[in-house]
């Protein structure tokens, strides 16, 4: 996805209204097209006449200007000239102008000789092009005139912008155009050596990024702003390292996945994140595939109140769905991601969903009352240490509730299921592990009795959620430390929740059968960094302490498991893996009573089990699970 340019109609859209109000009216561009043809009449005649006016047929003339004044209009009104389609000065205005000129000037041509030829016919063919300059004129100095009207009242912080491409271009506009901007641009950075003499609204690009230092003392910056929507995070880290010793603000631009089409604005400038720092980076979806299964359908997001179904529910929502049915137990969230959507947040709609999953009654009255036609299945425990602890909270929630919402969605016709996994069902070593690689073999089972699609979405941390690493290491530093690694060695995949539900909605259009599709988390960050880089932020010292790793942690997390290959056939930045299934019916073997390691040692069995436990051999496996949980067969 591009971010596009808002030349040709969105700028007097952020004007203020004595802007707009100062804007000529349809009426007087008409009327000053007219007399800029008549005046173009009049230039073109005389110089026919080598400048002897006593040559000239002013009466006639001025006959010959209302008549093409007259058909001028009508011309512009058939182009849209006059109507109001485009902001007054932009390149489609233009392009209209010269379309009009074109059909004026045969027409005029054709009543001159009618009317017994009253201008020179090369005065007439000169005047068209001496009119379209003037009429472009008069719009070029009333646009630069409003420019100068909309620029900062009171000079701001003097920035120096990274980039010179799109991005740079709306960020100057935005600074420039915006009376009360607290920023102005003195400067560009930009890598490419094509750009070395570009200027953008009259700002110079100066250097490269390598001469940031030279350019900020040059022409004394105090804030560098990096307007590169596209930039990934590695990107981000070299220019925040850029800018580090030169006590200036660092800001950017958000990603492209946030601004989501739309131009950027000054209130879009911030500071740089950790999240920019980790896990953004340049994703692009086909939106015309995503919209074909999104927009118009009833979709329904479980799990809706929390970090990956609000975000879900609001990326959703942009593709115009019939109606988005949000499902949690957590009414707060639900206010939450309602207030996210609509800023009201009243609590009366009948799309919001207080339900449980592992309630099998109330999933029925849902999906009888709203019959979805696509479900994000996202509501689940995530928290791996609790789990170890508790493992019949995953069997009831992760495993059955799932499960349950499969069967629901059968019976109930729905069209596409996505299931959310995570990272750690990829050779899983944890309940959170062998729970969500359960629900990954549940999901291909379903698929493969279900008329629609129903698929896994596997990827790994999502920063900025509930729980997260960053979370926690930030209410640490907030309390003055000290900031707890398990390990100095441990690594682990980051993505920032929007870029993540981007490539799910993605990974929703595909048309996948009995596969898990893993998301490409880019490269994987040290702990130990991340805690260093928010140790040195912080304004006073905060130790750093490793306490060793949980029971079911990794010192490394993987993607994909020993046996599944990194297969891209349909996205760039989406693995398609195999998923053995799993017959549901085993399910009914498993005793959330059951003592702790006997529960723990049948997820595994079940997790990894290569073979459906069917018939024949089938029966002894059963007899071998029920036995682990102190049940007779």
């Amino acid at each position: 996805m591009q971010v596009t340019d808002s030349i040709p109609g969105e700028w007097p859209s952020r004007a203020a209204p004595w802007f707009r109000a100062a804007l000529p009216g349809r009426a007087a561009r008409a009327a000053g097209d007219a007399l800029a043809l008549a005046a173009a009449l009049l230039i073109a005649t005389v110089l026919r006449h080598d400048g002897h006016f006593d040559h000239l047929n002013l009466v006639g003339l001025a006959e010959l200007a209302v008549v093409a004044g007259l058909v001028h209009t009508a011309a512009g009104v058939r182009f849209g000239l006059y109507t109001g389609r485009w902001s007054y000065g932009c390149f489609e205005e233009i392009l209209a102008l010269a379309k009009t000129a074109a059909l004026t000037i045969p027409l005029v041509f054709a009543l001159d000789t009618l009317l017994g030829r009253l201008a020179p016919r090369s005065a007439i063919i000169a005047a068209g092009l001496i009119g379209l300059v003037l009429a472009a004129a008069l719009r070029y100095t009333a646009r630069l005139r409003y420019d100068q009207r909309l620029r900062p009242h009171e000079p701001g912080t003097r920035v120096v912008v990274m980039g010179a491409g799109e991005g740079a271009t709306q960020v100057i506009r935005a600074m420039l155009r915006s009376p009360s901007s607290p920023y102005a641009p003195v400067a560009l950075l930009d890598d490419d050596p094509t750009k070395r003499a570009l200027q953008i609204m009259g700002v110079p690009v100066a250097g490269n990024r390598h001469a940031m230092a030279e350019v900020v003392r040059r022409f004394r910056a105090g804030a560098v702003v990096i307007a590169i929507p596209s930039a990934g995070a590695d990107l981000v880290r070299q220019l925040t390292d850029l800018a580090a010793p030169l006590n200036v603000d660092l800001k950017v631009v958000p990603p492209v996945v946030e601004l989501f089409g739309r131009t950027v604005s000054v209130e879009d400038i911030r500071p740089v994140s950790h999240a920019d720092l980790l896990g953004r980076r340049e994703i692009t979806i086909d939106l015309e595939a995503v919209a074909g299964y999104l927009a118009g359908r009833r979709v329904l997001v479980t799990g809706a109140g929390g970090s990956i179904g609000s975000e879900l529910c609001r990326q959703v929502a942009r593709f115009k769905p019939a109606e988005l049915i949000m499902l949690d137990r957590d009414e707060s969230g639900l206010h939450a991601v309602q207030l996210s959507l609509d800023g009201r947040g009243q609590l009366n709609d009948r799309n919001l969903v207080v339900a449980d999953i592992r309630d099998q009654q109330r999933l029925d009255e849902v999906f009888a009352e709203h019959r979805p036609h696509v479900v994000f299945h996202a509501a689940a425990l995530k928290h791996l240490p609790l789990l170890e602890m508790h493992p019949s909270e995953a069997l009831k929630t992760n495993i059955i509730g799932t499960y349950q919402i499969l069967q629901t969605a059968i019976r109930h016709g729905v069209d596409r299921l996505v299931n959310i996994s995570t990272d750690k069902a990829a050779d899983p070593c944890s309940v959170l592990g062998y729970s969500k690689r359960i629900t990954e073999r549940l999901t291909a089972a379903a698929d493969a009795t279900a008329p629609g699609t129903y698929t896994s979405v596997r990827f790994g941390n999502v920063l900025g959620s509930r729980g997260s690493v960053l979370t926690a290491f930030a209410a640490q530093v907030e309390s003055g430390g000290p900031i707890t690694v398990t390990d100095p060695d441990v690594t682990r995949y980051f993505m920032t929740v929007q870029e993540a539900v981007r490539l799910v909605v993605q990974a929703g259009a595909l048309d996948s059968h009995g596969e898990v599709l893993i998301l490409d988390m880019g490269e994987p960050v040290r702990i130990a960094d991340v805690a260093k880089r928010l140790a040195d932020a912080a304004d006073r010292h905060v130790q750093i302490v490793y306490t060793g790793l949980r029971p079911g942690e990794k010192l490394a997390e993987v993607l994909l498991g020993p046996d599944e290959p990194d297969h891209r056939p349909s996205h760039p930045l989406i693995s398609q893996a195999p998923v053995p299934p799993l017959d549901g019916a085993v399910l009914s073997l498993l005793d959330a009573g059951a003592p702790r390691e006997d529960l723990i040692a049948v997820l595994r069995w079940l997790a990894e089990s290569p073979a459906l436990p069917v018939g024949g051999k089938g029966n002894a496996q059963r007899a071998e699970f029920t036995m682990r949980i102190g049940r007779h067969p």
